[in-house]
Formats: structure tokens, C-alpha cells, sequence
């Protein structure tokens, strides 16, 4: 009996999550709060932008997962132009980004994030959800987020810039959203 109710909560949890990546009918508001993660990988250049600073401009990107009482389920791709600025002096470090979370039919919701934190450790900050397409027009919410970055290769340098890729783990604990 246990496993009967284990398997229908499953099925009811991944309900929600699909539905929300479909198309749904006029007046089928949504009001969801979700705990998920990214997998990325970025690549982008970095160079000194001041006398203690470094700025780091890449594109990162993965796989959403929204998190279950059964695991991960993939909700689609996401994408983000972001700058990362690291003070020299105190290793402290902030970054911008906007986002495009594209799901498997194609429509997609855009966001904004901002966060500080220290270099090489990890940025904590605001993820806000600004806008979307199809059934996610007019989608609103975000929540907080740390990103994490695991490791880094450079691959190239001249006088003025360097070349690196990344890679590492974003998620949001409750990631909160509204679609009217």
C-alpha cells in the first residue's frame, strides 16, 4: 500500500511539472514553488577591468532539473550571458546575468539574476523571473539562488584577455512562480 501511495505521489509531483511546460488552456493560473538545480558549463573571457579588478564575461548553460520526492526531472535548458566581477584585493566577487529557460516545446520564460559572494567559493544571490513566451507570457516570481563553479580551465591568453571555461551547479531551494 506504501509503495502504491509513493508511486501516485510521483505521478501527481511529475503531473504538475509537465503541465507546466505544456500549453495550457486561458484562465489555467499557476502558483508553484519548486526546489531545482543546473548542471552548467560556461566559457568566456576574462580580463582586468580596474586596479584591483578582474571581469569575467562568459555564456553558461545546462539542463534544468525540478526536484521530486523521486529525483530530479528534467525541465528543459537554460542559457545565460553573465558578468562576473572579482576584487583583487579581498577576493569578494559579484555577478549579473539574464537568463532564457527553454522548455521541450519550445516556449520559453527569461529571468534576471544578481549575487555576491567570494571567489572561488560561490555567489548567493536573486534570480527574478521578467517575462516569457506562449504559456509562460506573463509568467512572474524567482527566488534565491547559489551557484557553485567546480572547476576551470584556461585555454588561451594574449596581453589583455583569457580565455576560460567553467562548470558547476546553480539551484534554487524554492524557486517561486507565478502564470496568470
Amino acid at each position: 500500500m506504501a509503495r502504491t501511495i509513493r508511486a501516485g505521489c510521483l505521478v501527481a509531483t511529475a503531473a504538475v511539472f509537465i503541465m507546466a511546460l505544456l500549453p495550457q488552456p486561458a484562465g489555467a493560473a499557476q502558483d508553484e514553488t519548486v526546489n531545482a538545480f543546473v548542471v552548467w558549463q560556461g566559457a568566456g573571457q576574462a580580463m582586468r577591468t580596474g586596479t584591483d579588478e578582474t571581469s569575467f564575461i562568459a555564456t553558461i548553460g545546462g539542463t534544468v532539473y525540478i526536484m521530486t520526492d523521486q529525483g530530479p526531472v528534467d525541465a528543459g535548458q537554460m542559457i545565460c550571458p553573465a558578468m562576473l566581477h572579482i576584487n583583487g584585493k579581498d577576493r569578494s566577487q559579484s555577478a549579473t546575468g539574464s537568463c532564457a529557460i527553454t522548455a521541450r516545446d519550445g516556449a520559453q520564460m527569461f529571468a534576471d539574476l544578481k549575487c555576491t559572494g567570494v571567489f572561488l567559493v560561490g555567489c548567493s544571490g536573486d534570480f527574478t523571473l521578467t517575462g516569457g513566451t506562449t504559456h509562460f507570457a506573463g509568467i512572474t516570481g524567482g527566488g534565491r539562488f547559489t551557484m557553485r563553479s567546480n572547476t576551470r580551465q584556461i585555454t588561451g591568453s594574449t596581453d589583455k584577455t583569457v580565455n576560460a571555461t567553467a562548470s558547476g551547479i546553480l539551484f534554487w531551494p524554492a524557486l517561486h512562480y507565478k502564470i496568470p
